[in-house]
């Protein structure tokens, strides 16, 4: 047990500075760009899906928060609203960046969520568009960044310190937890248990990432840097995770059963393209 706990600060305490670093400069671009990117998807229109996509694979604090509302408001279409889920990178891109990971590996796994959440956003328009021309309804945009308690406000330090220690916490658990199950389990057992699974390995991601919060994306990037899951599971997963958007989204959102479908057809778009790309043999 000490030896693990051991390996877990080690593992953990090094990813600091590259955290803080990274998070640092995220809320810089935020709070230079935040009304502007409101704005842009909001002008989006037919082009919604694309523009969120793009939008969607730059993590911003709260960005799944102001799709939220602004579909809540019927601002932006749920097509829009997919695509930027599908996309949201969430905490996966400062791991990576801390852990090292190459550029164009990174820049490869963000492409492939960007093309899914574009191509499933524009479906998903084009389909309630042959079934029913809603009509926009006036904009009542809720602004829920201090219901994510991001406290944004307090300026970049402050917040990015703030997201530095949560995530830190969380990747310590999570490391702990993985390097205690590869202890007892055996790593060569966990692995063949989820990779040699095209199936059932995107199934078991896909729920870890319905989880409503960072821990999702931690648990899973962790994974996949451990060897533990394939690319196709750790996608599945991470095209799931939509942070607390989806939390939001049954807080904001009137009508319980239009959201449970929300996160279902969310959840079936991750796992199917996390299976599609497993079969496939996807490697990258």
């Amino acid at each position: 047990m000490l030896e693990i706990l051991e390996h877990t600060v080690e593992d953990s305490v090094k990813l600091i500075p590259f955290l803080f670093l990274t998070y640092l400069l995220m809320e810089y671009i935020e709070h230079k760009t935040k009304e502007k990117t409101k704005e842009t998807i909001k002008k989006s229109g037919k082009f919604g899906p694309l523009i969120g996509s793009l939008l969607g694979i730059i993590p911003q604090c709260g960005f799944s928060v102001s799709a939220t509302n602004l579909y809540s408001a019927r601002v932006i279409t749920l097509g829009t609203l997919i695509a930027v889920y599908l996309s949201t990178s969430d905490e996966m891109l400062p791991i990576f960046l801390s852990e090292g990971v190459a550029i164009d590996v990174i820049l490869k796994i963000l492409a492939i969520k960007l093309i899914i959440g574009m191509i499933a956003g524009f479906i998903i328009d084009l389909v309630i568009n042959l079934k029913n021309k809603g009509k926009v309804e006036e904009d009542k945009i809720i602004d829920l960044c201090e219901k994510e308690h991001c406290h944004c406000e307090h300026g970049i330090f402050k917040s990015a310190l703030k997201h530095t220690v949560n995530i830190f916490i969380f990747i310590f658990i999570i490391t702990f937890v993985i390097n205690l199950a590869i202890h007892i389990i055996g790593e060569d057992n966990i692995a063949g248990f989820m990779l040699d699974r095209p199936i059932l390995g995107p199934i078991i991601s896909g729920i870890i990432g319905l989880i409503p919060n960072c821990a999702s994306s931690v648990i899973i990037t962790q994974m996949y840097l451990e060897n533990i899951i394939s690319v196709g599971t750790m996608i599945a997963g991470l095209l799931v995770g939509a942070g607390v958007g989806i939390a939001v989204l049954f807080r904001t959102n009137k009508g319980i059963k239009e959201n449970i479908k929300i996160t279902v057809l969310l959840y079936g778009i991750g796992v199917i393209s996390g299976i599609i790309l497993e079969l496939i043999g996807l490697n990258i």
